[in-house]
């Protein structure tokens, strides 16, 4: 029986010729990855090893990210841990106030993760990095911890869904969309520690941006990870952003699936999930109104350039609802800088939105943007968990950057097509 896309990939890793499904193997780690909430676990379980410094400070990267510029004396101090750890341990890809950006938008930007990795880190959504055709997801603090020390990891080999992609999504569709009608079709638990492994002919039609954004979401699903083929748009990514050999693994014809779904995404419609799971979607003909307070625009799912160049298309020329706060936040300080090259932060600003400095604040309720009692919030980012975005009575919507630019501007829940 041959081998899927993520096996071929943890075989190598694990010096062998070929794993089956449900194997337990150590394999080698090519990058591992923490932020400024899971670093500190890690870094005090890491003291108490018998170990002399990490395994190869040029493959670990540390990103302060979720509540920096430190919003109280608690992230203050976390941040100082991992400072005075990758100041002493020499960690090259150490990134802070200044040089940070959100996660999982920073490493591929960077040139960190390349195709045929493999990369765990101590946050959920490390899923991010199958978009170009890498192994990679998120684990514990201890688990973190043992990879920095030993530059390898155990994993139980997981099974694979396969997810055929087929036809040209129409103009507003993007890969958020895509990702919540996959949720929204098999569950929460649909790919439970599998692989969602995503091939078909519309795969062409997705930006690397879209790919981000499907593959960081897989974990929504339960998956142990979400990955795509290596094509031109991925090596042309690769050329532009990594100076790294890659290796491009295809999945064998005769490889074994638990599921296969196909997908024609000429038929799918703008997208909504609604409170308080990924999984409860709807597109707009099953949509009554709802007024909003707040609008999200960014995050590791849709911080990218071409998601503020979309929303900055929505809003040219139009002001966002009266009592509707537009927040909107560039993940990197390279897509901040394209953003502000191309015009599109006075756009926001001349609409009435606030543009952040990265950071994934408001997305888990951190900071610069949480929600208040009975709020509702449409949100590009991930999670719409009960009290996700601050109160446990509060609302979150996710949606594309196309919907929540719409919805800043009509003051409710809405579609492009409608203004």
């Amino acid at each position: 029986m041959g081998m899927t896309m993520t096996q071929k990939i943890l075989a190598a890793h694990a010096g062998l010729d070929h794993v089956e499904a449900g194997q337990l193997i150590e394999a080698r780690l090519d990058l591992v990855l923490g932020n400024d909430i899971t670093s500190p676990v890690a870094i005090h379980e890491i003291e108490k090893m018998n170990v002399d410094g990490v395994f190869d400070k040029d493959k670990i990267a540390l990103v302060m990210d979720h509540f920096v510029p430190n919003k109280d004396i608690k992230s203050a101090e976390h941040t100082k841990c991992v400072r005075e750890f990758a100041c002493k341990h020499q960690v090259t890809n150490f990134f802070d106030v200044g040089k940070m950006g959100i996660e999982h938008a920073l490493l591929p930007e960077q040139g960190l993760v390349t195709a045929g990795d493999v990369v765990i880190g101590a946050d959920s959504h490390t899923c991010t990095y199958g978009a170009l055709g890498a192994f990679s997801t998120g684990v514990g603090s201890t688990d973190m911890a043992a990879g920095m020390a030993t530059g390898k990891a155990w994993f139980k080999v997981p099974q694979a869904i396969r997810f055929v992609l087929t036809g040209k999504p129409a103009k507003w569709i993007s890969g958020k969309d895509i990702i919540l009608h996959i949720i929204g079709m098999i569950g929460v638990d649909g790919a439970l520690y599998q692989s969602m492994e995503f091939t078909g002919d519309g795969i062409q039609y997705l930006t690397m941006d879209d790919r981000f954004t499907i593959a960081n979401m897989a974990i929504e699903a339960g998956g142990k990870n979400g990955i795509f083929p290596v094509d031109d748009v991925t090596i042309e990514y690769l050329k532009d952003h990594c100076d790294r050999e890659y290796q491009a693994f295809a999945a064998d014809e005769d490889a074994e699936y638990a599921a296969e779904y196909t997908i024609d995404l000429s038929a799918l419609k703008p997208t909504v999930s609604f409170p308080h799971l990924p999984e409860n979607t709807r597109t707009f003909d099953e949509i009554d109104e709802v007024p909003i307070d707040q609008v999200v625009i960014g995050s590791c799912t849709n911080g990218h350039i071409s998601d503020l160049r979309i929303a900055a298309e929505i809003l040219e020329g139009k002001k966002v609802a009266d009592r509707v706060r537009c927040i909107i936040i560039p993940a990197t300080q390279t897509i901040y800088l394209e953003a502000m090259e191309a015009g599109y932060l006075r756009t926001f600003i001349e609409a009435g939105a606030i543009v952040s400095t990265p950071t994934c604040g408001p997305c888990l309720g951190g900071y610069m943007g949480v929600l208040a009692e009975g709020e509702r919030c449409v949100s590009t980012t991930n999670r719409n968990f009960v009290g996700r975005m601050g109160h446990v009575d509060s609302e979150v919507y996710l949606a594309s950057p196309a919907v929540a630019a719409a919805s800043a501007v009509t003051g409710k829940i809405s579609s492009p097509e409608e203004l």
